[in-house]
């Protein structure tokens, strides 16, 4: 897909004119732009449309540009934000989509309670990232409407210099759309190999991005002894990697981003339902969520040092598999009792961000991973849970959910559970009592950080939802993607 900026006078043919509407707004507007139409008049008599949130009506003229006009209803204009426009523009991109339109000239709201830049922002993100289908595994994908993509945007009377900023939100939606392929995907078709490979080909789209990959004989050498155990009764082997850009190479503030990358769960000997095996394909999620933030960053050329780091296993049923009861050392040197082999996340986790506490020398560390049943339960699907100690971190984090819409909930790293994580035979277990569990969690990462500064966001929720809403067509989201990029970008402006 591509978007274009013109004029509202020099526009070319499209299969559809978008126009927004106010609630309450009268249609003899748009007199100016459809012409003194008996149609329109009728249809603001009769108060068909009444332009509420996300209202659609379809207009059609015989030997007109556009055959189809779209009145998209955007609200009241004095509640009127980013994520509201966000919701509007993404009905509008799938009612677009169910009459199998390829190209659309698209206007934008005019209004003085939310930014230019604010506006064309929510609502090209309504428009592209509602722009995505998974197909490859639909014998019949032409016949479903859902799966026709729109090819080309114009929108309308945009300022010149705006090009430049859709071609970022190009960027950016792309980098969501490589994540929610991934997690999209089959469980044996992003294996820890088929992950290393994915990354090194970064290097070739992006001279700044080096990849590097600690094979199994690596990690065994390195002694990341809790990832080794996760992936014991894998056939596949694990791998670590390392994906790093440099943006900006005179600094030393390294942000270094960690992700979960459980190909598939099945909780190992202590084994999941049926049911809760059924989404396991999408624990990869946080792996594919900073891989896709770092090759986002490298597209944006952000002048920002970002490292990923992604531990990748899959926790199988074997002759091998790790067992309930026996203990572990990890790469930090403590040692950890594995009360349940479903509470493998963390100790994946805890060799990765031990490896880049002491190799990478980072000034901050953000794990992300779908890491909790209990923090869905805490806070649904449209909210991720945010774990941290220090206040400067956290406040930059939710200034990030802020801007993009990807909410965060501060959650207590709550010290008095901290006990309840100490092990009689060793230094820690892996999983306490279910009550406060994603707390005790984060405590869990919390004792492989050292001084660094450090967040944890656990998304469970968010990452992979039941079923596709608002601009997500899919399951699998590609939440945390901007989040993460729009995080890096205030970094860089920090800086400059």
């Amino acid at each position: 897909m591509k978007s274009f900026i013109a004029s509202l006078a020099k526009r070319e043919s499209a299969d559809v004119l978008l126009i927004p509407l106010w609630e309450g707004e009268s249609l003899r507007i748009l007199e100016k732009t459809l012409g003194s139409e008996s149609d329109l008049r009728a249809l603001d008599a009769t108060n068909d449309f009444k332009g509420k949130l996300g209202e659609i009506f379809f207009l059609y003229r015989e030997k007109a540009l556009e055959p189809r006009v779209l009145l998209l209803g955007l609200g009241k204009e004095e509640k009127a934000s980013a994520e509201s426009l966000r919701r509007s523009y993404a009905q509008a991109a799938r009612a677009i989509q169910a009459k199998q339109g390829k190209t659309a000239n698209v206007a934008l709201p005019q209004t003085k309670n939310l930014s230019h830049e604010v506006l064309l922002t929510a609502c090209a993100e309504g428009l592209f990232l509602t722009n995505y289908a998974f197909t490859r595994f639909k014998a019949n994908s032409l016949k479903d409407h859902s799966s026709i993509l729109l090819e080309k945007i114009v929108f309308l009377d945009a300022k010149p210099s705006d090009g430049t900023w859709l071609k970022k939100m190009e960027a950016i939606a792309f980098g969501v759309h490589f994540v929610r392929d991934l997690v999209n995907n089959n469980a044996d078709d992003k294996t820890a190999p088929v992950l290393a490979r994915l990354a090194k080909e970064f290097e070739k789209k992006h001279p700044q991005i080096q990849t590097t990959i600690l094979d199994k004989k690596r990690l065994e050498q390195e002694k990341l002894g809790l990832l080794l155990a996760v992936n014991r009764g894998s056939s596949h082997e694990p791998c670590l990697i390392l994906s790093s850009y440099q943006g900006s190479p005179g600094s030393k503030e390294h942000v270094v981003l960690v992700g979960k990358g459980m190909s598939y769960d099945t909780g190992g000997l202590n084994l999941k339902t049926g049911d809760g095996m059924l989404t396991m394909k999408c624990d990869m999620a946080g792996a594919a969520t900073v891989l896709g933030a770092v090759q986002t960053a490298a597209a944006l050329g952000l002048k920002v040092n970002v490292t990923a780091v992604a531990p990748v296993a899959e926790n199988c049923i074997d002759a091998h598999s790790y067992k309930p009861g026996d203990v572990y050392r990890s790469y930090s040197g403590k040692t950890v009792e594995i009360t349940n082999t479903d509470a493998e996340g963390r100790l994946i986790l805890a060799d990765a961000m031990s490896y880049a506490v002491k190799n990478l020398d980072p000034s901050c560390l953000i794990d992300v991973a779908s890491l909790t049943g209990a923090i869905v339960i805490a806070l649904g699907e449209e909210v991720a849970g945010l774990f941290s100690a220090d206040t400067s971190l956290s406040q930059e984090l939710m200034k990030a959910s802020a801007t993009t819409g990807e909410l965060l909930w501060e959650m207590p790293v709550h010290e008095d559970y901290r006990d309840s994580m100490k092990s009689e035979i060793a230094d820690l277990i892996n999983s306490g009592s279910r009550d406060g569990s994603s707390i005790k969690a984060a405590l869990f990462l919390q004792e492989f950080v050292g001084d660094v500064p450090w967040a944890h966001i656990d998304f469970a929720g968010t990452c992979y939802q039941s079923k596709p809403k608002y601009y997500h067509t899919t399951k699998a989201t590609g939440f945390g993607v901007r989040l993460l990029v729009e995080f890096l970008e205030q970094k860089a402006s920090q800086k400059s």
